[in-house]
């Protein structure tokens, strides 16, 4: 059981990680496409709007990852609804683990699997969003700066 609970977490653990991959590489190319790191000093809304809307987006990746596994749980029979796969998938994936219900123990090294790839690939959504608001910071630094003192940085170097 343990070869077929591998199997399984691999097929699996694969699609969410080209899920979230593809999720992220549509997410660069929006941002790229709307322009939003190079705007002028008036975009100080659009930054704003477009970190929420990263936001937003990353939460819908993990939701889709999330029902991907909820809808295998379902599959293999482990829970009689949808939303009591949902509910112990969202607590498996955040590494919550309440441990009110849990699977039967021929599939629990995919539970545990789930937890280890959803840290991960939360993990790089953190990533992810900390370089898209350090760029529009960095951004919004260089725009509110005087002319004279980037003058000043550019001299002397």
């Amino acid at each position: 059981m343990l070869l077929q609970n591998l199997i399984v977490a691999i097929i699996m653990v694969s699609l969410i990680t080209c899920v979230h991959f593809l999720g992220l590489t549509g997410l660069i190319a929006l941002l790229r496409r709307d322009n939003i790191t190079r705007r002028t000093a008036a975009s100080l809304w659009l930054q704003s709007g477009a970190i929420l809307a990263v936001i937003m987006l990353l939460f819908l990746l993990h939701t889709i990852e999330i029902w991907m596994f909820a809808a295998l749980y379902l599959f293999l029979g482990e829970f009689s609804s949808f939303e009591a796969a949902l509910y112990f998938s969202t607590s498996t994936f955040t590494t919550v683990g309440y441990g009110d219900i849990y699977l039967d123990e021929k599939w629990r090294m995919l539970a545990a699997i789930e937890s280890a790839a959803g840290f991960l690939l939360l993990g790089w959504s953190t990533a992810f969003l900390v370089s898209v608001t350090s760029k529009l910071r960095l951004l919004e630094s260089l725009i509110d700066s005087p002319r004279d003192e980037k003058d000043e940085i550019d001299d002397s170097h």
